[in-house]
């Protein structure tokens, strides 16, 4: 049987492009600002740094370098690293599902507020109108009690959009996207951002922002933030930059790359918290309080916060909601894709599907659960609490795990630095081991003490114990199952696959020689 020929990205920049694009998320607009401003304000750049530096490039690299030598989706490739490895793959590909089927949620609501912002649907209670009118919440989580159409239209025509993005492949699909998703999100964005710098008290947001508390430095939980805030919003940790650089060319800088994505990434997040603590300020003025008392992230901050912002400015209000919204959309989308892709690729590799019905197959069931369960009186519930335990024991833990095993038991570190150098303009030396060998995963073991202890302590949100046990425990501890059970079904493909590489290796030719021919 003869292997099918890998895609591949058209240029460099066009991996690029994808690499920032699944990196600048949601993330990037509404966490961000608010970590910088609680843990130390302008000072917090320093830690920020040095954790992109010493954990976020270092990890980029890495994933790099397994997806680029191996040239496979992220449980093939850990495969033929070591065939137990495989199940941290499967694992990674299942967190992917579950945040697929949420993260498309939130798109579709920021997709209705660029229509609310024309309007200012909202009227005088913003608060009261995205949880009652708009979600129509149910007072308790568990269950479906009700269907809202009003968050069902737009999540379809979210994932429509992004199984057809997908269908059309690597580089005619996702890479011609994001070629306009990225540059069009830096456009919009920069409007804002100048608009919001116009409006009074926008300096008093940004001297909030951005005064140094120079003490936040002797705290142990501010270094933790900067490592737990690169770490969430470079897309490392679940396999997607492991599926991305499956699909470069032999000649491939990984270190440049990384380098490029990790910085394009931060400066990004530092633009975001510019405007968005100038519209935070003015907020403040408006209002006669402190920046403190406004400030906030998340969903809070994007469908309460600033509509309120929106309806208090004093011209121009429906022009901001539209600028902020559409990027709040464009950001999620090609997010979102690559998400998705890294099922879609997985799957590809382990039934050998083409391309079209891989992304039919697997679009098709995330987006069918997506509509199941989100456009429902519990949506938000369901949303929130998967969020949270596919982060904090999904992400961060497969992560420490992989550095664990990668690192530790399989001693493969030398290996993937020694694949880097050799196609890379920027060589790697001792550090990048010592930085993912030892630094990365105490930090990494820290956090998930540390939010264990919290877990622990007190139900998350104050939730019932059966919600957390079934929609938050079990859907993080199914994420670890589903993987290893999926890992020990036998795989004659993926063996054949094996064979394959010895024979190429006997023959003095690589996996990555074979895909550029």
């Amino acid at each position: 049987m003869v292997q099918q020929t890998r895609e591949q990205w058209g240029t460099r920049a066009g991996f690029l492009m994808a690499a920032i694009g699944s990196a600048v998320g949601l993330g990037n607009i509404w966490r961000f600002p608010y970590i910088a401003y609680d843990n130390g304000g302008g000072a917090f750049l320093v830690p920020y740094l040095v954790a992109l530096l010493t954990a976020g490039i270092p990890l980029l690299i890495l994933e790099y370098s397994i997806g680029h030598r191996y040239r496979s989706s992220a449980p093939l490739a850990y495969r033929r690293i070591s065939r137990p490895a495989e199940a941290i793959g499967w694992w990674q590909v299942a967190i992917c599902f579950v945040i697929a089927v949420y993260y498309g949620a939130i798109i579709a609501w920021s997709a209705s507020y660029i229509w609310f912002s024309v309007t200012e649907a909202w009227g005088d209670d913003p608060n009261g109108f995205f949880f009652g009118e708009y979600l129509q919440m149910s007072e308790t989580p568990g269950g479906v009690t009700g269907y809202v159409p009003a968050v069902a239209l737009p999540l379809i025509a979210v994932w429509v959009v992004v199984l057809a993005i997908l269908a059309l492949g690597i580089r005619k699909g996702v890479e011609r996207a994001n070629r306009i998703f990225i540059p069009l999100l830096v456009v919009l964005f920069l409007i804002m951002v100048v608009q919001a710098l116009t409006l009074e008290g926008a300096t008093t947001g940004l001297d909030a922002l951005f005064t140094p508390d120079w003490s936040a430095m002797l705290d142990g939980g501010v270094w933790v933030a900067a490592y737990g805030q690169i770490f969430f919003s470079l897309s490392i940790g679940f396999g997607i930059m492991v599926t991305y650089a499956s699909y470069l060319k032999r000649k491939a800088d990984l270190t440049g790359s990384a380098m490029v994505a990790g910085f394009a990434n931060s400066s990004f997040e530092l633009l975001a918290g510019i405007g968005v603590f100038a519209a935070l300020g003015f907020m403040a003025t408006a209002a006669g309080s402190a920046v403190d008392e406004v400030a906030t992230s998340g969903i809070g901050l994007a469908f309460i916060a600033f509509p309120q912002i929106i309806s208090t400015l004093p011209f121009g209000g429906s022009v901001f909601g539209v600028l902020f919204f559409a990027s709040l959309v464009i950001a999620g989308l090609s997010s979102l894709i690559s998400i998705v892709e890294v099922v879609v690729s997985a799957v590809q590799d382990r039934v050998g599907l083409g391309r079209l019905q891989a992304v039919l197959m697997v679009g098709g069931v995330i987006a069918l659960v997506s509509v199941l369960v989100f456009p429902t009186h519990e949506g938000l519930y369901y949303l929130d609490v998967f969020d949270h335990f596919i982060n904090q024991y999904g992400i961060v833990l497969a992560a420490l795990v992989t550095l664990i095993v990668f690192g530790w038991v399989l001693r493969r570190l030398p290996l993937f630095q020694e694949h880097s150098n050799a196609v890379s303009s920027i060589r790697l030396g001792a550090w990048w081991k010592i930085t993912l060998g030892v630094v990365t995963p105490i930090l990494l073991g820290f956090m998930m003490w540390d939010s264990l202890r919290a877990e622990l302590a007190e139900n998350y949100g104050g939730y019932p114990v059966g919600f957390l046990l079934s929609a938050g425990w079990g859907v993080a501890i199914g994420a670890i199952v589903i993987g290893v059970i999926v890992a020990l079904v036998p795989w004659r493909r993926a063996d054949r696959m094996a064979a394959q590489d010895a024979e190429r290796l006997k023959s003095g030719t690589t996996d990555t020689e074979e895909g550029d021919r």
